[in-house]
């Protein structure tokens, strides 16, 4: 086994953790040196390092915040360089996860072992070879044909030549399967609102990368018998879907009227972007619809949405669907007063309930910390501050307009919170795994008052 050297070596159990995060810093700076290359740039002038280190890290960490605009700034050399980022950011952080969980159920005993397999979607802990080719068969699989689509709808549709068609093909597809949401057009998708062909292929993109891997493997193993699925996957696929759902019919209620986004609109249409907007706004920066211009129901119900965020294992960010959908069984049960957490006929330990507890509390201080970061160091409005710290942390792209304005220190502030938000979630869950321990005492028992 190939994993035995590490074994031999005596491999600390935090190391591979500590890997990720040096990995994503050293990607994000070779990204940030090649975009500040004069090639890169139509401004003959180059890009400042800042500028390239933001727009390196955003792709990396498949965010899709923008200081400049993609299409203005970038040369050909530099959308290629956001391009290869975007892939290896996407590829690495679905593979990465797994893989720490593999490394680490070779520490743990057999119930955490166990464990560790439902995380990669695999019994075999062995195959690790077998999952990382997995992944990368996946990613090709379905970013090859949201490509062929686009292709022909850019070229057929929208008469684009057939060496630009296939271009944007490719980099939409990768853009949306990984959920980072940067787009070559300077208003996102907007200019596509009426063409249901983009927004359905590039929707159905960003829901697959964000549902992840582990919950894919369990779905196409037995896609007639949801019965048969892990529990992960199908509190991931139920919980994606009722978000979707609930998200569209929200922003239809909330937008029906609001002329500068989807007032006016046909009843198909309305549907369709809202759909879309439901679909991006927990995972991808995508939209259809100027992001400023929507009302204040619909701007909270985006940063709930975007602090859910997609599945375990996915390229999405945000505490998790599994993360918020234990928490609401956890309240279910409390106000029933049942002893256990049972969610589809399984009942749920109670290590995971305080871990998603924890992952969810840390969220919220993380963004509330941010905001106010934010605003010590920024002129900007406290909502636009509030609404770009949710975006960045979960790894959306989303913004207001505030990004463009951002100075160089909340620049750099927002650069630490995409890393937060990509390698956040894997290092505390390898923290969270190895804290747990087994005590031969306890100690007595008394309530607090709650409430």
């Amino acid at each position: 086994m190939w994993l035995r050297p590490f074994r031999r070596r005596a491999l600390p159990l935090r190391r591979p953790a500590q890997y990720v995060v040096a990995t994503f810093v050293a990607a994000s700076l070779a990204g940030a040196a090649l975009l500040m290359l004069p090639a890169a740039s139509q401004d003959p002038g180059g890009t400042p390092f800042v500028t390239a280190l933001f727009t390196a890290t955003s792709a990396v960490c498949v965010t899709g915040l923008a200081v400049v605009d993609t299409a203005g700034h970038w040369t050909l050399f530099g959308e290629v360089v956001i391009l290869v980022l975007i892939q290896a950011g996407g590829f690495g952080i679905m593979t990465v996860s797994s893989l720490i969980a593999v490394f680490l159920s070779h520490r743990l005993g057999l119930r955490h072992r166990v464990v560790a397999a439902a995380e990669t979607g695999s019994l075999d802990l062995g195959e690790v070879r077998r999952l990382v080719v997995g992944v990368a068969r996946f990613s090709v699989a379905v970013e090859s044909a949201v490509a062929a689509v686009l292709f022909l709808r850019f070229l057929v549709a929208h008469d684009e030549p057939v060496g630009r068609a296939a271009y944007l093909g490719v980099f939409h597809a990768v853009s949306a399967f990984n959920n980072a949401g940067f787009a070559l057009y300077t208003d996102s998708l907007v200019g596509f609102a009426g063409d249901p062909v983009v927004l359905i292929t590039i929707g159905a993109a960003v829901v697959v990368g964000g549902l992840g891997y582990p919950a894919w493997v369990d779905v196409a193993r037995d896609p007639r018998q949801p019965q048969r699925w892990s529990l992960h996957a199908k509190v991931t696929v139920f919980a994606t879907v009722v978000l979707l759902l609930v998200g569209a019919v929200l922003y239809s209620w909330f937008e029906w009227t609001n002329a500068e986004t989807l007032g006016g609109r046909s009843v198909g249409s309305t549907a369709l972007n809202a759909l879309f907007q439901s679909a991006t706004a927990r995972t991808a920066g995508f939209n259809s619809v100027d992001v400023a211009a929507l009302t204040e129901p619909s701007r909270l119900l985006t940063e709930i949405l975007m602090f859910i965020g997609g599945g375990s294992g996915s390229t999405a960010g945000g505490i998790k669907v599994t993360t918020f959908a234990l928490l609401g069984w956890v309240i279910w049960a409390e106000v029933r007063g049942d002893p256990d957490v049972v969610v589809f006929s399984r009942r749920v330990p109670g290590a995971a309930q305080r871990q998603a507890l924890t992952v969810a509390l840390l969220g919220v201080g993380t963004v509330v910390a941010a905001t106010m970061a934010l605003m010590a160091i920024s002129d900007l409005p406290r909502e636009d501050l509030f609404f770009e710290t949710i975006s960045a942390l979960g790894t959306v792209g989303l913004t207001t307009g505030a990004t463009p304005l951002l100075t160089g220190g909340a620049e750099l502030l927002v650069v630490g919170l995409m890393l937060l938000g990509r390698v956040g979630p894997i290092t505390l869950f390898a923290a969270l795994v190895l804290r747990e321990r087994r005590r031969l005492y306890r100690h007595p028992e008394e309530r607090l008052l709650i409430g």
